[in-house]
């Protein structure tokens, strides 16, 4: 029995092998007809296309598209190389044009006044040299660029005449082209900062280093398959929270005709607002539509407290029949004061050109929506108890005081009052609006998760769509990473980049330590003592 399992064990891997190496050609296949697409493109505009801006958003589609594929392929090949490890199955390698020699250039300047030939006092020529005074003024250079030569030596024994020579150093990414510092800084920019890849590679190319896009994409790939498994262990922290804060938003996706209307979810964990100690952590995860389907497998096995919006497609998740057991249902009183507050802002109807509302009920709702908020201010980050009594003492009698005003100011509106829709709002789900009452953990607004989300919202404006589903997803992980990084006060390009140094050569077992929250209590000691 122990031979027939290791003997099926054998054959699984070389299965997953092989397939991981199908996966990785097909990739490949469908980068390079990428590739001859947008060539094809481009030269079809250089010959009969109009110098339009709509000719040159088409190449930027197809651009995008290229990259998608180029990246995606990339990072095929790695998770291919490593199926492949410990079977007899070739590890399937792309090929790849040969790399640009990298610029000369260092930068070095030292300006020297020129001395006086002659005593300014008597005329003599006879002078000699005391010393000098070197004044430095502080000046920005904003990137220098530099060719890191590592040197193996290769040594012949006299006695036996072999050969020995060190180790190959590890390489994140194939023939490694690139070091730890910059790929960080391409992965932060096109993740943390929207910086999509063609106009990084036109801002390199103004600085004199030349890098064509099919570089890029493949080293973006890459280091997605290298840094996934943190992913992981994020993903892990997050769901074993006590309490979520969810949402979702929109993020364009390149289709054949038009761009399709996908979703990327994020899930936050942040115990600080009520005392606790577990490090604060951020999972994105993408899909291509808003079915219900998605939160309902990404919480698969969450049995806490979900914070979020009213949006009914996280009804599953609290009906009772849920297995192992439903989630606890948590509605977020900022989405509530803002349709008050809209009814309310006379100069905010104005500016987007709509029939200005003036209502007093609305603007008395903010008023005593407003003095909860107060109280809750000033009990952010007490612990569990103290929250609870606090709430029982002040924020009951006004809870209880603004439904019984919300029912009777209700009862006398006309059904399509704008108003009535804000009251019936709250009034319908009044018990998840009122669960903060009864569960210190509980905060009174989702903030958490719109703040992760508010870089993907800016973002859009600049790279505009995702290029595939592969790509939406490996936005889903460097989003992960980054706002985790973030949330924990620690700075995304320098986390990076000390990852991509050290994760090849630790040990599986201490991988924990280049988490960020882990890693920000390591970095700090050894920067203070630089």
């Amino acid at each position: 029995m122990r031979e027939a399992l290791a003997t099926a064990r054998d054959e699984a891997a070389i299965a997953m092998a092989e397939a991981a190496r199908a996966k990785a050609t097909a990739a490949d296949l469908e980068a390079r007809n990428a590739l001859l697409e947008l060539q094809n493109a481009q030269m079809r505009r250089a010959l009969y296309g109009q110098r339009s801006e709509r000719g040159s958003r088409l190449i930027d589609q197809f651009e995008l598209a290229f990259i998608d594929a180029e990246a995606t392929a990339a990072e095929d090949e790695a998770l291919a190389a490593r199926a492949a490890e410990g079977t007899n199955v070739e590890a399937f390698v792309r090929r790849r044009s040969s790399p640009r020699a990298f610029p000369d250039h260092l930068p070095r300047e030292r300006v020297v006044i020129p001395a006086p030939a002659n005593c300014p006092c008597c005329g003599s020529d006879r002078l000699s040299k005391l010393g000098e005074d070197i004044t430095e003024t502080l000046e920005v250079i904003p990137r220098q660029w530099k060719v890191v030569q590592t040197v193996r030596e290769r040594f012949s024994c006299r006695a036996c005449e072999r050969i020995t020579q060190p180790p190959a150093p590890f390489h994140v990414t194939p023939r490694g082209m690139f070091g730890p510092s910059l790929l960080a800084m391409i992965l932060f920019e096109k993740f943390g900062q929207h910086q999509p890849l063609n106009r990084q590679r036109d801002r390199y190319a103004r600085e004199g280093v030349e890098l064509s896009l099919s570089t890029l994409a493949d080293q973006v790939g890459a280091c997605a398959a290298v840094l996934r498994p943190l992913y992981l262990m994020i993903e892990a922290h997050v769901l074993a929270a006590e309490r979520l804060h969810g949402d979702d938003t929109t993020i364009p996706v390149l289709a054949p005709v038009k761009t399709d209307v996908a979703r990327l979810w994020t899930y936050v964990r942040d115990d600080r607002p009520f005392g606790g100690r577990a490090p604060p952590a951020a999972l994105f995860r993408y899909s291509r539509d808003r079915r219900s389907v998605h939160p309902r497998d990404h919480l698969a096995g969450y049995t806490g407290i979900l914070q979020a919006d009213a949006y009914a497609g996280y009804n599953e998740l609290f009906r009772a029949p849920r297995e192992p057991a439903p989630v606890t249902r948590a509605l977020c009183w900022a989405h509530a004061r803002r349709k008050f507050f809209d009814l309310a802002d006379v100069a905010g109807q104005l500016k987007r050109r709509k029939k200005p509302i003036v209502s007093p009920i609305a603007a008395e709702a903010v008023r005593r929506i407003d003095a909860i908020f107060d109280v809750e201010r000033g009990i952010v980050g007490a612990d569990v108890d103290r929250r609870l009594a606090q709430r029982q003492i002040t924020t009951v009698p006004l809870v209880a005081d603004l439904e019984r005003w919300m029912r009777d100011q209700r009862a006398a509106l006309a059904r399509h009052n704008p108003v009535a829709g804000a009251i019936d709002y709250m009034l319908k789900d009044w018990a998840a609006f009122a669960r903060f009452l009864d569960d210190g953990r509980i905060c009174l607004t989702n903030n958490a998760a719109e703040r992760a989300l508010r870089g993907v919202a800016l973002g859009r404006k600049s790279w505009l769509f995702a290029g595939s589903d592969r790509g939406g997803e490996r936005a889903a992980l460097m989003y992960s990473l980054i706002a985790t990084a973030r949330l924990n006060d620690v700075d995304p390009q320098a986390w990076l980049t000390d990852v991509l140094t050290r994760i090849a050569a630790i040990p599986q077992g201490r991988l924990d330590e280049l988490l960020p929250w882990n890693w920000a209590a390591t970095a700090a000691p050894i920067a203070k003592a630089a």
